[in-house]
């Protein structure tokens, strides 16, 4: 029997919503559905699967589950975050014009610049913290409001209900990437978005063995549009990699409590260091986005960011000398990762208005012992400015 889990907390639909036993053997887990296609009974005539890049059981599951954690109508799932932000962008036409947050990650001002600016799709950068500075920017051909919150890489807070109804009235879809926050700090279609967008690489999957993405909302025009370009153009997971974010979602909620109480811990650490020149962390009482992410968000995530004193060369050398922190792009997992991102993630936006600083280091703060990744970056900021980082 199929039970209904919408009353049941987020911690009980992260384990069983869209995941009951399987009806033929009774497995506690959802099978991994290794097929490219389905045998049909009669012509037209099957039991809800056609062939695989169309639907698989696997991925209905995981879909199934984004729907009620985000709190939408449905959800899509897909081969990467990129594919999936492809995919949004079927909704526009030449012509339309994009507003982006002029902090956002690497990869999607790369794919809204360099990509689809060559099919006449404009756009424009603002500070989306800034709800005057989003009134003035937006024109009468904006199609796509594009903001992320926290955004990457530093930690910008946008008050989505406030963007939201700026854009009551205007034809503009607001999207919100919620990768920073999974859905079980924050829920952007609660409070007026159109769309949430996930890299569910990130803390969805939670252990850094898994590509994907996701779009969620509640309007069924849009599902039926996107619905159709992404079995048109084929940008789907496999059923082991969506199998996988099924089984990172199972341990969401724990993992991000862990992971924003170990960030609340490095960032007050850094917060007081000689050799750090500032801290980015919405935790902080002094962020300026503080008080909008307190009362938007469940917690404050993981990721924390921050400036080094010196040049780019002891940025870097930080970044090389932590051992439990490990260098390397991505972020969310269980492990501790450092990168900066003037060279990795945001190299992309070089020469674009978008620039990070060349000191900026950024962290995922995994789920290691607090007290361990405190000392892993003491003796790591000691090593580049030892007279200052000595405490």
């Amino acid at each position: 029997m199929t039970a209904d889990w919408h009353e049941t907390a987020f911690e009980t639909r992260a384990i069983h919503a869209g995941q009951d036993p399987d009806p033929t053997t009774g497995a506690i887990i959802t099978p991994i559905y290794q097929t490219s296609t389905f045998v049909q009974e009669a012509v037209g005539q099957h039991r809800g699967f056609e062939y695989g890049r169309t639907d698989n059981p696997t991925r209905s599951a995981l879909q199934e589950v984004l729907a009620s954690l985000e709190g939408g109508a449905w959800a899509l799932a897909y081969a990467s975050g990129l594919a999936a932000t492809q995919n949004v962008f079927y909704l526009l036409n030449p012509g339309d014009h994009v507003l982006l947050s002029d902090d956002a990650y690497g990869g999607t001002h790369r794919f809204i610049a360099k990509v689809m600016h060559r099919y006449g799709i404009d756009y424009s950068l603002v500070d989306m913290t800034d709800l005057e500075a989003v009134r003035g920017a937006i024109r009468p051909e904006t199609k796509l409001v594009w903001t992320e919150t926290p955004s990457n890489p530093y930690l910008k807070i946008v008050d989505i209900r406030g963007v939201a109804d700026l854009l009551r009235g205007h034809p503009a879809l607001l999207l919100v990437d919620n990768t920073f926050a999974s859905p079980y700090l924050q829920n952007p279609l609660r409070l007026g978005a159109d769309l949430v967008l996930h890299s569910t690489t990130k803390y969805i999957g939670g252990h850094s063995d898994v590509v994907g993405g996701a779009v969620i909302g509640n309007d069924q025009g849009i599902y039926d549009t996107l619905k159709f370009h992404q079995n048109a153009a084929g940008a789907i997971p496999g059923p082991l990699d969506v199998w996988l974010a099924l089984r990172g979602i199972k341990t969401l909620a724990v993992r991000m409590e862990r992971h924003s109480q170990n960030a609340r811990a490095v960032a007050a650490y850094l917060q007081e260091h000689p050799a750090v020149r500032q801290v980015f962390y919405p935790g902080l009482a002094d962020h300026p986005g503080h008080e909008i992410a307190a009362r938007q968000m469940r917690d404050f995530s993981g990721m924390v960011s921050f400036t080094v004193r010196g040049d780019v060369d002891a940025a870097t050398e930080v970044a090389r000398s932590t051992r439990i922190f490990q260098l390397a792009e991505s972020l969310g997992g269980v492990e501790s990762l450092i990168e900066h991102p003037g060279q990795m993630t945001h190299a992309s936006v070089a020469g674009t208005g978008a620039e990070v600083e060349e000191t900026l280091l950024r962290l995922s703060v995994g789920i290691e012992n607090e007290a361990d990744l405190i000392a892993d970056l003491k003796q790591a900021l000691e090593v580049v400015v030892p007279a200052t980082a000595a405490r």
